[in-house]
């Protein structure tokens, strides 16, 4: 999908949404939104991802009373009011590749698989080479089938077509990570409100200083988003500033906890909050936002904060450049890692791995934007955190967390360094990586 492509379509999809928010009911709308997206995935990038990976055929084992997590996105076949499906316990939703525009499609109960009994015969039929099920050591999305799951399909299949079974984890991955139109809108709608709400939270409408606890941020924010029919993704707001976080025995933690919740925001705090919203379309916004909170008499943003950010907005700006489909993830972050020693920072390859260096650290945590935030595409990560997802290749209209982590040395802490994050979710084109909301280029003050 080239990039004017990409953008038509989102914005057509925008005025859908006004159009459908002010005339129909909300319930309605979003159920027919999701069911253009299913049929819109299962028509164009199903397809796709099967011969990209060289799957034949995609045969989903459901049970009565517990579907694979992967039904979300594909819709019908194996439903539990279906009397095939119920009286077996056990269904197939099967896709096969016959050379057309797209998959043949077949379940328990329909014209070609009437029933469990006929899967072998059905499976003879086509003779796929490569027959995918979702068991995965890597891919938590792709490891849906369950041990007794597996040993009724392996009875049913027959001991030839069992030797063909291969695991789904790089269909899933491509045909979860990479998005439709209508998808695409349905994340932009959401990201504006994420970073909507993010603002209002971290601001005087919310903040009282020396009164508001965390726990009333977190719950102000919760409450927003649930009025509106959406729920928190994961994350509360945290105060990493202008203390140094240490453990029972003195050392320095560099990986804040989120909370306490009945911890009083102060002056002098420099608060963050790493979230987002659960969508109605099965994954999550996830972006991260500052606040200081000016003591008495100040009017602006310590000097230190200043440059801290500065770095920040660097580093990413440098990174964003380096960002192109086709690569894997661990050929990305390896570009990125030069390109920051060239520009005079330290490489940290795991996350919070903090040395005794005097110079800023920097660490690259770019993620998939799926369930509860992390998803299930490429990384661009170290393969030492991520020896599976780094491996997976960047592609057109994937989303993304476009995540980083400053170490900053405080001369107050004697040189032990603060942890700060920036955040903010993009989109994968032909030419790179797009925005959907301005980037967080500043922390916002709060009086």
């Amino acid at each position: 999908m080239s990039k004017n492509r990409i953008l038509l379509a989102f914005f057509s999809f925008l005025i859908l949404f006004q159009g459908f928010n002010a005339q129909a009911q909300e319930a309605k709308f979003r159920g027919e939104i999701q069911q253009l997206i299913i049929k819109e995935k299962v028509a164009t990038i199903l397809p796709k991802a099967m011969r990209e990976n060289n799957i034949d055929m995609w045969i989903i084992v459901n049970k009565y009373g517990r579907s694979d997590p992967v039904m979300e996105d594909l819709g019908g076949g194996g439903s539990p009011g279906d009397k095939y499906y119920r009286h077996q316990y056990v269904g197939y939703l099967v896709f096969t590749d016959r050379g057309g525009e797209m998959m043949e499609q077949a379940s328990i109960g329909d014209s070609l698989l009437p029933k469990r009994s006929d899967l072998k015969k059905f499976v003879e039929e086509r003779d796929p080479k490569r027959i995918a099920v979702n068991m995965s050591d890597f891919l938590g999305q792709a490891d849906g089938l369950s041990y007794t799951g597996y040993k009724t399909l392996v009875k049913d299949l027959g001991e030839k077509y069992t030797a063909r079974l291969v695991s789904s984890e790089r269909l899933v991955s491509d045909f979860r990570s990479q998005k439709v139109a209508a998808e695409i809108a349905v994340f932009s709608k959401s990201i504006q409100l994420t970073g909507h709400l993010m603002e209002r939270a971290l601001s005087n409408e919310v903040i009282k200083p020396g009164v508001t606890t965390l726990g009333d941020v977190a719950y102000w924010v919760a409450d927003q988003m649930i009025a509106r029919g959406y729920e928190p993704s994961y994350g509360r707001p945290r105060i990493i500033y202008p203390k140094m976080a240490v453990d029972k025995d003195g050392l320095q933690i560099v990986k804040h906890p989120r909370g306490p919740y009945d911890r009083v925001i102060q002056r002098g705090d420099l608060v963050a909050w790493d979230g987002g919203i659960r969508l109605w379309g099965g994954f999550s916004t996830d972006i991260e936002r500052y606040a200081y909170v000016l003591r008495e008499g100040e009017t602006d943003l310590p000097d230190l904060l200043k440059d801290v950010m500065r770095h920040a907005v660097k580093v990413r700006n440098a990174c964003r450049k380096i960002v192109k489909p086709g690569r894997t993830g661990l050929e990305t972050v390896k570009l990125m890692w030069n390109k920051m020693k060239e520009l005079g920072y330290e490489i940290q390859e795991i996350e919070d791995n903090v040395t005794d260096s005097s110079n800023i650290e920097v660490c690259i945590g770019w993620h998939g934007v799926g369930e509860r935030g992390h998803g299930v595409g490429p990384t661009i990560w170290t393969d030492k955190e991520q020896p599976y997802n780094s491996q997976l290749v960047l592609k057109p209209s994937q989303v993304h967390a476009f995540e980083m982590f400053i170490f900053y040395p405080i001369p107050e802490w004697g040189g032990k360094k603060m942890r700060f994050d920036i955040e903010d979710d993009v989109i994968v084109t032909e030419n790179g990586v797009e925005l959907f909301i301005p980037a967080h280029d500043k922390i916002t003050l709060v009086h």
